[in-house]
């Protein structure tokens, strides 16, 4: 289907309706997963669909629908609906499709799709996931049982055109791999896993290597204990420090801006962490997770530093926010099918560090290494900070033992400020990555 022309033959229609703007935004998408558990097929999904989403402006009201049939009479319905919803809507003075002139006028390569993936036959996709679990229960005689390897793809095309001239059309893929074995001794059980996820096949992590390192995750978790309520230093794993990272990126979302429920309100251009931290958010990093050609609501993504050296350089914001805090967007537009459009991050990292992982544990002399967290205890408009926590002691730089149900917590405020130490190893497993992060005090409830 020709879906430059439906999506200009959609707003041309909507225009005739009454409707001062329109955006169309057609989305075609493919998944496949498959789970093995125990070296048995448990479960293989595949799915094909395409919708269709509509934003329509009357004046400054707006509404915005989607649908999944695209027959002209269903269309016709769908635009007629959209309107008259608009009308009825409350006007909202900053509403509004973006200013004409603003929108992407380059649409870059960025190694966004992987044909590859897409034409793997079924049974090397099951044999992918396989491997990887096979890798993790022939490991250790103590990895008795599996949770299952999961092996999943995804393709998918986009248009997005609007009433001001943008059309601008883009395919991305991704492909994935995890696996969570489960480990049993005298004092129990735990379970861990690993997974990597890349938009081309060729970068996936062998699949003998996230089985390994799903079942070395899994064994270092055994004989977990608890420890006594202390104030130490905590060293984040990089899939942690990220976690991290995406509590800060909430609270630098322009929505969360304008509305006052964020920490950093009125902090723009003040220094708010160490000055080691650096904060990036890339849409155009080629093969990025996160990457697209142009945002949610046309306009070019780009690279914009959110905090410098510790100091608050940039919110992020889609036109919406912008206007509400008199500000330009920065490309940051994300969109669903039926919803106007939200801030959202694109590629967001924390710029690495000179240390390796191994130095900033030698460097702590009693702490603890997290390696994963429980619950959302996170308040934005204050910053507390209160996370249920799994990880390892430190010992005089080593890391000793496994904890369990225990709590780590702090303030956003301070523990921006007392980042002391960033890791060199960056790696991109989604749209959101950083490097080992060491904070230098926290509270480490437990017994």
């Amino acid at each position: 289907m020709d879906y430059r022309e439906l999506g200009s033959d959609v707003l041309r229609k909507a225009n005739r309706l009454g409707a001062s703007g329109a955006e169309v935004l057609v989305v075609e998408d493919e998944s496949f997963s498959v789970l093995v558990r125990m070296r048995g097929v448990d479960t293989v999904k595949s799915a094909r669909e395409k919708r269709l989403g509509l934003r329509v402006f009357v004046g400054q009201r707006s509404a915005t629908t989607a649908t999944s049939d695209f027959a002209a009479t269903a269309l016709d319905r769908l635009l007629a609906d959209t309107v008259a919803m608009a009308n009825a809507t409350p006007e909202d003075p900053c509403g509004g499709l973006p200013d004409s002139g603003a929108f992407a006028t380059d649409l870059p390569e960025l190694d966004l799709w992987d044909a590859e993936a897409g034409a793997l036959p079924i049974a090397d996709r099951i044999a992918l996931a396989s491997r990887a679990e096979d890798a993790a229960l022939g490991f250790d005689p103590r990895i008795s049982n599996s949770e299952g390897s999961d092996y999943g793809h995804r393709d998918a095309r986009v248009l997005f055109a609007n009433s001001h001239g943008f059309s601008g059309e883009y395919r991305a893929s991704s492909v994935s791999l995890s696996v969570t074995p489960v480990a049993k001794d005298e004092a129990g059980m735990q379970r861990d896993g690993w997974y990597s996820t890349q938009r081309r096949l060729s970068r996936l992590e062998l699949p003998e290597t996230v089985g390994r390192t799903a079942a070395q995750r899994t064994l270092r978790r055994l004989g977990a204990r608890r420890v006594a309520t202390q104030e130490v230093p905590v060293v984040f794993d990089p899939d942690m420090a990220a976690s991290l990272l995406r509590s800060v990126c909430g609270a630098v979302s322009g929505s969360a801006i304008y509305r006052g429920a964020s920490f950093l309100v009125g902090k723009l251009g003040q220094q708010v962490a160490s000055v080691g931290l650096t904060v990036v958010d890339d849409g155009r990093l080629p093969g990025g997770l996160g990457s697209r050609p142009f945002d949610g609501e046309g306009l070019p993504t780009r690279r914009t530093v959110v905090i410098e050296n510790g100091v608050l350089a940039s919110y992020l914001l889609d036109t919406y926010t912008g206007r509400k805090l008199g500000l330009a967007s920065t490309g940051n537009a994300s969109r669903s099918l039926g919803q106007r459009p939200t801030v959202g991050p694109m590629n967001l990292y924390v710029q690495p560090g000179a240390e390796s992982p191994e130095a900033i544990i030698r460097s702590v002399d009693r702490g603890l290494y997290v390696t994963e967290m429980i619950g959302f205890g996170v308040n934005l408009v204050n910053g507390d900070y209160s996370r249920g926590a799994v990880g390892i002691w430190i010992e005089n730089g080593e890391l000793a033992y496994p904890v369990e149900e225990i709590t780590i917590a702090g303030n956003l405020k301070d523990m921006l400020w007392d980042i002391e130490t960033i890791g060199n190893d960056l790696e991109w497993r989604s749209s959101v990555a950083a490097p080992t992060v060491k904070i230098g005090r926290m509270t480490v409830a437990g017994n």
